[in-house]
């Protein structure tokens, strides 16, 4: 079924979907219409009973080259149903700005993470900033073995993507590399520091997470749902929800400091060519 704008989605094994980023051209980007497409898929997927897996992934070339900075898809944020207890997008400065990214990146994402059922990533080539949280909010990662793993927003002059859970993927010093230096990071590191469950030839990825998923699908589906909501809720005990709040106020405060530096939430000297054009 391909009923979305920016995905396909389809149904390829008993009790499994897949959702497909269909932004070739752009290199999966996220723009607003791909937010509330990946959005709507999920609900359909969560809401149906005969599906107890979900899968995300990507067309060819690349997963995902992060947020679109180029555009919106033609969506007008608030004129469509919101994810989020926030409003004022359209309000000026800081306002507006740290109520947009609740609404697309910080509340979308930690929602997707909490979906209640079973998530599995199929990563092939990059996967870029706002590409981790699409990947990270997924309970599982499959990697095909020339995957690249970035967040280069620091060079933006910003602290780290809006879903700041680096520290739990990766291990704090790890986390301090991959930030520092914004250096693009191989499936196998990614699997050596287990961010990454798998790391499968690029030709088999498809196949190796389908297999994955149908024998997590052959599980009790309420066990599947309370072994996740255990793991997660294990992780806000520890304070992954607290420390990726404030993350997201530090996050912000960059976007000030670029506004009154450079008159831009990002420093243009870290832009993509691709966004100065």
């Amino acid at each position: 079924m391909s009923d979305f704008q920016t995905l396909l989605y389809e149904q390829p094994a008993p009790g499994v979907a897949r959702i497909v980023m269909n932004r070739p051209e752009a290199r999966n980007a996220q723009n607003l219409a791909m937010s509330y497409d990946l959005n709507a898929a999920f609900d359909r997927a969560l809401l149906d009973d005969g599906v107890k897996v979900i899968v995300l992934a990507a067309a060819d070339p690349h997963f995902s080259s992060g947020h679109d900075l180029r555009g919106d898809g033609g969506v007008v944020l608030g004129e469509q149903p919101i994810v989020s207890s926030w409003g004022g997008f359209q309000q000026p400065g800081a306002h507006g700005r740290f109520a947009r990214e609740q609404e697309i990146y910080l509340q979308n994402t930690r929602r997707w993470r909490n979906l209640a059922k079973p998530t599995i990533a199929a990563v092939q080539g990059r996967c870029i900033a706002g590409g981790l949280m699409l990947a990270w909010a997924c309970d599982l990662i499959v990697a095909s073995d020339d995957a690249l793993f970035c967040d280069p927003v620091l060079t933006m002059g910003v602290c780290g993507v809006e879903w700041f859970v680096h520290p739990w993927e990766l291990g704090a010093r790890k986390a301090k590399e991959f930030l520092f230096t914004a250096d693009h990071w191989s499936a196998q590191e990614a699997h050596r520091l287990g961010m990454v469950n798998q790391v499968v030839p690029r030709d088999q990825l498809q196949a190796a997470v389908l297999t994955l998923a149908s024998r997590i699908a052959a599980k009790p589906a309420f066990a599947l749902q309370m072994a996740k909501k255990a793991v997660n809720q294990t992780l806000d005990i520890m304070g992954q929800q607290s420390a990726v709040d404030q993350a997201f106020a530090l996050h912000h405060l960059c976007h000030a400091h670029n506004m009154q530096e450079f008159g831009m939430v990002i420093d243009p000297a870290g832009m993509p060519a691709a966004v100065k054009r």
